[in-house]
């Protein structure tokens, strides 16, 4: 038993680096304009770039569930890496000035990422027992967000201290392959096989979408769509409330957003404590009912400084919303992790369906009509969440 304690934390490390890797993908924002300085691009064609990434979510997260089931969890997780290696040579690879490389770049970067964000959350179930899954997945959260923090930082080192901002692709790169080899060298038990060395049921297309004929995960699945909807409708709504309602600089409203992601990554750091101690349903309500206060708080802020406090309690309380959805599903049935981290992370399209609506709302109402959006996310939470407490009081997990 403590042989394979140990074995569990020395191969939860890696993992925890590949959730390093898994935040690359926020690499696309903090670089947009520079591609777009640098191959002169309008608006319109620079805007498709964050797409190169966000399209896959849809695509390929039941593929890779499949890939998992045939090839084994880890194999699908070296595979996204080396694919992550293979997109970071890209832009150096076609010298400067020239699109392509990063359309082709971020593509890659997108298929890598899906692979990872689907196969890694199922690996962490090889050496984590399912009560603790949601703490595990937090940290590994906490620490993609501290990667999506530090690559602007990485970003204006390479661009003034080494001459070139594009540098940051080959430094990623080899971090990218680094975490590979340590992964590869980890012990990890090979789900494909039970401890009688039987085969397990094989992860097929039918099987993701038969699983969505179980109310919790089809219901769970949803409230994540609403959850990445949710997080990026805040990124959208942030600085055009500040710049509408409280007439604030353009410049310094697009610094809004700085305040949610950082009550996000503190949230998820405590979320992976909290989860130890408390089973996500019984924090789920509690969660998403202060997030609804902070929000409806937004009507009535009388100042920017009042209005950033409410988005800080908003971000600190949504932002362990996607952790709590896939740990109650995985906790409820770990031997089909893999059909439903590949349904989950196909609910990340929900981040493509709010901006359009937020644009809408804000035409037909204001700034007003961003606030209801926002709340219109959270109505769904709400009723899940307490949905779930209740399914687990019930089933006595509370």
């Amino acid at each position: 038993m403590m042989a394979g304690k140990r074995c569990g934390i020395a191969a939860l490390l890696p993992m925890m680096a590949g959730f390093f890797v898994m935040g690359f993908a926020d690499i696309v924002g903090p670089v947009v304009n520079q591609v777009k300085s640098e191959c002169a691009l309008d608006d319109v064609t620079a805007g498709f770039l964050p797409s190169m990434i966000f399209v896959w979510f849809f695509l390929i997260s039941l593929p890779t569930g499949v890939l998992s089931g045939r090839i084994g969890r880890k194999n699908a997780v070296l595979v996204s890496l080396a694919v992550t290696v293979a997109a970071m040579l890209l832009p150096l690879a076609g010298g400067a000035g020239r699109p392509w490389p990063y359309f082709a770049a971020f593509a890659l970067i997108g298929i890598g990422n899906t692979i990872l964000q689907a196969a890694l959350p199922a690996l962490l179930g090889n050496v984590t027992p399912p009560v603790l899954l949601a703490s595990r997945i937090s940290l590994g959260q906490f620490v993609k967000a501290i990667c999506a923090a530090l690559t602007p930082v990485f970003i204006y080192v390479a661009a003034s201290v080494m001459g070139n901002w594009r540098l940051v692709f080959p430094f990623y790169g080899v971090l990218a392959a680094a975490t590979a080899a340590w992964l590869m060298l980890s012990r990890i038990p090979d789900e494909r096989e039970t401890s009688g060395g039987l085969s397990v049921p094989r992860t097929t297309f039918g099987s993701c979408f038969a699983l969505l004929r179980d109310p919790l995960v089809l219901a769970l699945t949803v409230g994540i769509f609403f959850a990445v909807g949710l997080d990026v409708g805040f990124s959208v709504a942030i600085p055009e409330f500040l710049k509408t309602v409280y007439k604030v600089d353009v410049n310094m409203a697009g610094t809004g957003p700085t305040v949610y992601f950082v009550g996000k990554t503190l949230a998820t750091a405590a979320g992976a404590a909290l989860f130890v101690r408390f089973p996500p349903a019984k924090c789920f309500p509690w969660c998403i009912g202060l997030c609804v206060l902070a929000v409806a708080a937004f009507f009535v802020c009388s100042g920017p400084i009042a209005f950033l406090s409410c988005v800080f309690v908003a971000s600190v309380a949504s932002a362990n919303t996607f952790v709590m959805c896939m740990g109650i599903a995985l906790d409820k049935l770990p031997e089909k992790a893999n059909e439903i981290t590949a349904l989950m992370v196909m609910a990340i399209a929900g981040g493509a369906v709010v901006p359009p609506i937020l644009g809408f709302a804000q035409k037909c109402a204001g700034s007003t009509g961003l606030v209801w959006v926002l709340l219109a996310c959270l109505a769904y939470q709400a009723v899940l969440s307490v949905c779930m407490y209740k399914n687990a009081k019930e089933n006595g997990n509370e």
